[in-house]
């Protein structure tokens, strides 16, 4: 029914490089229940996330490569109608979790839909386009997760416990966001998408990013050392060594011949790197934190 390019635009091993938040909420959930750790995961990483990736894809009719796709295949109708599909299956499978969940979820699709459609198009905006990715991405996916996780409600929104941590995410988000876009500058220009990366250029990006990624981190030691877990502290220093060792010889490479190394090979290296330290840390995290390996000993 739908052609194999469709299913290529979903992208749904992308879906690893957002993992991190589904762990980290996953780690500070009260109420561990294996059904719903499963039912959640699903909902995001198998539908959600796709949904949003084949909608965005859609209506972007990009060229040049993109996340996930070096080389995309051109877009059809059919693929409009499943990413439809898959945010319907997405709605359809969180309402088995909870209704507040299943409405979470319905929003961060309808936002992650004016992104791109024409008749809003965030995405042509730099500030508001980049702070919506880091909010709905970060903090709003971690108290949606958290919600599910737990069968809460919309006032998760408001706990310290959730949004704390949920800034925490937004935080490495706003500064991994732009560098996305780096080798995306000609194709935006053209189409009319005026991106925060584009509007503060090769190195004005990498100096950008590096401020959030600074900041993010002094954040990260403040909340640990704040709940005197000096292990969580050392191991997530230790887990972001190989994401600033990258990035660093990357914008080396970049300031001696920025032509050559702003490409999707460089920038996909980036994401694999941050996403998979990210993701060992707060499954790691996630075992220390809630004790969940000395309570299947006993």
């Amino acid at each position: 029914m739908f052609k194999s390019s469709s299913w290529k635009h979903l992208r749904i091993t992308f879906s690893y490089y957002l993992m991190p938040v589904f762990w980290f909420a996953l780690a500070l959930a009260p109420n561990i229940d294996a059904e719903r750790i499963v039912w959640v995961w699903v909902v995001l990483h198998l539908f959600l996330y796709p949904s949003s990736n084949g909608y965005n894809s859609y209506f972007d009719k990009d060229e040049g490569s993109i996340g996930g796709l070096k080389h995309p295949p051109r877009v059809t109708g059919g693929l409009y109608y499943l990413s439809l599909v898959f945010f319907l299956l997405a709605l359809g499978t969180a309402l088995m979790v909870n209704f507040a969940f299943c409405t979470m979820a319905g929003v961060y699709g309808l936002v992650s839909m004016a992104y791109s459609h024409p008749s809003i198009r965030l995405k042509k905006y730099p500030y508001l386009s980049w702070l919506t990715a880091g909010a709905f991405q970060g903090y709003f996916t971690f108290a949606m997760t958290y919600a599910g996780l737990s069968d809460f409600g919309w006032e998760v929104f408001l706990r310290p416990g959730v949004y704390i941590p949920g800034l925490l995410t937004t935080s490495l988000l706003l500064g991994s966001y732009p560098l996305t876009q780096v080798y995306q500058h000609e194709e935006d220009s053209r189409r009319g998408d005026i991106t925060l990366s584009l509007r503060l250029g090769i190195k004005g990006t990498f100096a950008f990013s590096a401020a959030w990624f600074l900041f993010s981190g002094l954040a990260f030691v403040w909340y640990f050392m704040g709940k005197n877990q000096d292990w969580a502290f050392w191991t997530f220093l230790a887990a972001m060594l190989p994401v600033v060792f990258y990035f660093f010889i990357w914008f080396l490479l970049v300031r001696k011949n920025s032509g050559k190394y702003i490409n999707y090979t460089m920038t996909m290296w980036m994401n694999r790197i941050s996403a998979t330290a990210l993701n060992l840390f707060f499954v790691y995290y996630f075992f220390k934190n809630t004790q969940v390996l000395q309570l299947m000993n006993y």
